[in-house]
């Protein structure tokens, strides 16, 4: 074949104008010579597209595209005379010239940015940039249609747009404007320009994504089509909307080009976002599903379950439960099959169950479930379906219980400096971090991708010499997720494993603490002048998502005084100390050596500077005359001390039911120190007795119970006095008494759907009868739980619900609250039964 060429290369080489005027001459008719026109075109356009000669016989192929061009032109010039007429005018031949002109135009052996500079030097001397020629041609033979453009709209939008994104600043100035004049045609006919839009936006993803389009190319299409639409004031609106389009859609596409081959997809996987949020919003639904199962695709690769299952998801949401069928372009290897909108709803929902399982959101795929199972029951009424779907809903409620699920850690990371990508450059992001993913980690894998970025030390926001330099400068620390209040758990005793879940998921909102000094600095007590400078992050969308990380939408910064600092942290040890008791009660297996260091880092007198500071910061008298508006928040930090006896007291009881033999000694030392401790509490904050919860459903073990059960506990029960306790006697009426006990040491709330269970429906309980049942379970197991001390102690103490009863604490413990009293006895020890008691309701 390269012979051939050859040799009609030497031969076309030989001919000049008068030679092709007089072969064109020779044929008797139109036909006839329509048909070699349309021969040599789709001849010398499968010769162009073969390349003949590899790419380094430079000369030879110079030599070919010379001769090409030549030939192109003078057939050019028998179109306009012979085949532009409107009764001689031929579509299809125009076409091909059309096509044949851009496959020349734009074949390798031509492009000279990819050659050296001393070839490409040479190449110019000799030869010249024939696209620039070939360019001209084309624009020309495109004016010369006239009112013939509307025939070639949108078919040739697509090669013109091949044309103009050849990397040649001069061919691509005098080839944009074409874009305009279809414009124009267009709408000159139909008001609109809808077909090339829409034309122009599908061929450009696969051009950019093929490689073609750069910065300079967005800017002349902006500045030119910009210019031309100005100057015509019924295309100055519409045409700037076009033109912003069309600059938004390329600067997406070339963040995607820039990212698509990193070995690190993560950010690829970020302007996959943008581009699928961008055609969503312009309703491209067929490139919409189109980036999005390259997300999806691009998740799997890297085990992003939960993320793939929130992006199939996505598409799932835009079907029905309907028998229409699919509309829009399929996607996915299962997708041929399924006809229905139905069909593909329902294996997508199945998929996005196996992504969510894989993932440990079980949460979300019950959602899932539950939508499927409606689905089986009540519109197709499938029962094998619905059977198969409970099942596996079922699976998830009892994994959510009892596996272990760790709380992924969350971090803020800022992108700095003039060096990074537009859709990274002065930006914040919250990124969900993996399970047991330490940061050291997380931040080696961030710094990959930019090699000579700078990590910042300082987690201030940085100034203005930072973002507008021209390096890269990257900020990462750890934020804490802002969980938001579930008011369907508001008044109940839910589990740690539900209540875990929501504190680290579905979370729109990280805060960041900062500490600093203000004012005088007092050496010996840093709490003092401790306060708290707190950075509330809300990002574009919850985590998680379609993503592992979101953009920040916006900053509050709020600053927290040493008193509420104190506060916060009291109570966040209180609830570390309750998590635990909690976790062991619920599972005895789990190791005792996170207990033992938690208890000893409260009760030890070496390590409790902390407690004592606190006394000395806020609880003088001189700091409430500088501070009387302080007064409630000194007692509830108070109360908060007070409320930490009574559980470290539980702790330590596991803690010495626990421990190894060998620790032993540890262990006593501990109990000393807390008697100590306590002594010196109950003393000066008063005695506080929690309330245990225990569902006999299914063996589960007690609980303590957290604020918003004893709120409304305490409420019940101090409107009314605490009855006498009845005296405990032995035999049969002993044996029921305990047995009623044992009833009434289960949870207040399950203890009440008990009870409602014993009524008739039609008669449903009255509050007063609830107030009485709920004051004498109180009282019942008052008197079971004081076994063990003096009877008379125990009546005295019924027979004083002012000092003894339960109360409303503000810092939403409750149980019993006793009175300070500074000549209370120290403490002995008690005897191991009495704490099988702990924690069971009081007066």
């Amino acid at each position: 074949q390269s012979h051939y060429v050859a040799c009609m290369t030497a031969m076309l080489s030989q001919m000049d104008a008068e030679h092709y005027s007089s072969y064109i001459a020779v044929f008797p008719s139109r036909p006839e010579l329509m048909d070699f026109l349309m021969e040599t075109f789709i001849l010398f356009k499968d010769l162009i597209g073969k390349s003949v000669y590899p790419l380094d016989w430079v000369v030879m192929n110079m030599v070919q595209n010379r001769e090409f061009l030549r030939a192109i032109n003078h057939f050019a010039a028998t179109l306009r005379e012979t085949f532009l007429q409107q009764s001689s005018f031929e579509l299809q031949l125009w076409n091909n010239y059309f096509h044949l002109a851009v496959a020349f135009l734009t074949q390798d052996s031509l492009q000279l940015e990819n050659f050296s500079q001393a070839k490409r030097t040479s190449i110019l001397a000799k030869y010249g940039d024939m696209r620039a020629t070939i360019g001209a041609a084309i624009r020309d033979m495109w004016y010369n249609l006239g009112h013939r453009k509307i025939e070639f709209i949108p078919a040739m939008v697509g090669p013109i747009l091949e044309m103009t994104l050849v990397p040649e600043l001069e061919l691509r100035r005098s080839t944009i404007p074409i874009f305009f004049d279809m414009m124009l045609c267009e709408y000159q006919l139909t008001e609109s320009f809808s077909r090339f839009e829409d034309e122009i936006l599908r061929k450009l993803d696969s051009e950019v994504e093929g490689g073609r389009g750069d910065e300079q190319y967005k800017q002349l299409f902006e500045s030119i089509l910009l210019d031309c639409c100005r100057g015509h004031p019924e295309l100055a609106e519409p045409g700037e909307n076009f033109v912003a389009l069309v600059t938004g859609l390329l600067e997406r596409l070339l963040d995607y080009r820039a990212v698509m081959n990193d070995e690190n997809k993560t950010y690829s996987m970020s302007c996959t976002v943008n581009l699928l949020n961008f055609y969503k919003e312009i309703d491209r639904q067929a490139m919409y599903i189109r980036y999005l199962y390259k997300l999806k695709d691009l998740h799997v690769s890297y085990e992003n379950y939960t993320e793939g299952a929130y992006t199939l998801l996505l598409h799932a949401r835009l079907l029905k439960w309907s028998d229409e069928p699919n509309t829009a372009p399929m996607q996915g290897s299962h997708s041929p099959s399924l006809h229905t909108q139905r069909q593909l709803k329902e294996a997508l929902y199945n998929q996005i169950i196996s992504y969510f399982d894989q993932g440990k959101m079980w949460e979300e795929a019950i959602h899932i479930c539950k939508e499927l199972a409606e689905q089986y029951e009540s519109e197709i009424f499938d029962y094998e379906m619905l059977s198969d779907i409970l099942q596996r809903e079922a699976k998830f409620y009892e994994k959510i219980l009892k596996v272990l699920r760790p709380s992924p850690d969350y971090f803020a990371v800022g992108y700095y400096g003039q060096g990074f990508p537009t859709f990274l450059r002065n930006k914040v992001f919250i990124y969900r971090g993996k399970e047991y993913e330490r940061r050291e980690d997380f931040e080696m894998q961030l710094l990959s991708p930019f090699p000579n970025a700078e990590k910042l030390k300082s987690t201030s926001p940085p100034g203005q010499d930072i973002t507008t330099s021209l390096g890269q400068y990257i900020q990462c620390f750890t934020v804490q997720p802002v969980e938001e209040a579930k008011v369907r758990f508001k008044d109940r005793s839910i589990p740690e494993q539900i209540t875990n879940f929501y504190k680290a998921n579905h979370v729109q909102s990280f805060s960041y603490s900062r500490p600093f000094q203000k004012g005088p600095k007092d050496p010996d007590n840093e709490f003092a002048t401790m306060w708290i400078e707190r950075t509330t992050f809300t990002t574009a969308y919850p985590l998680p998502g379609i993503l592992r990380w979101f953009a920040v939408t916006s900053t509050a910064t709020t600053i927290i005084s040493p008193l509420e600092n104190a506060i916060e942290t009291m109570t966040r040890t209180n609830e570390k100390i309750l998590s635990e008791i909690n976790r062991h009660q619920n599972d005895p297996s789990l190791p005792v050596n996170p207990l033992s260091m938690l208890l000893n880092g409260i009760v030890d007198p070496a390590v409790m500077g902390g407690f004592a500071k606190y006394e000395t910061a806020f609880f003088q008298a001189s700091y409430l005359q500088e501070h009387p508006e302080d007064q409630a928040s000194v007692e509830r930090l108070k109360d908060l001390i007070a409320w930490q006896t009574p559980l470290l007291a539980e702790g330590i009881r596991i803690h010495g039911r626990k421990v190894p033999e060998e620790l032993r000694p540890f262990h006593e030392r501990m109990e000393q120190c807390f008697d100590q401790l306590r002594t010196k509490v109950e003393s000066q904050y008063g005695v506080r007795e929690m309330i245990s919860l225990e569902d006999r459903r299914g063996g589960r073990p007690r609980s303590v119970a957290w604020a918003p059960e004893w709120e409304r506990l305490s409420r019940a029960t101090d409107r009314q006095a605490t009855p006498t306790p009845r005296p405990v006697t032995c035999g049969p009426e002993g044996e029921e008494r305990r047995s009623e006990r044992k009833e009434n040491r289960s949870s207040t709330f399950f203890g009440q759907r008990r009870q409602e269970q014993r009524q008739s429906i039609s008669e449903p309980l009255e509050p007063k009868d609830e107030r009485q049942r709920l004051s004498r379970n109180m009282s019942d197991s008052t008197a079971g739980g004081l076994e063990g001390r003096p009877t008379a102690s125990r009546e005295a103490a019924s027979a004083q619900p002012g000092t003894a009863g339960q109360s409303l604490s503000p810092t939403g413990f409750g149980g019993r609250v006793k009175s300070a009293s500074k000549a209370l006895p120290l403490p002995r020890r008690i005897n191991p039964a009495v704490y099988e008691t702990f924690l069971e309701p009081g007066d």
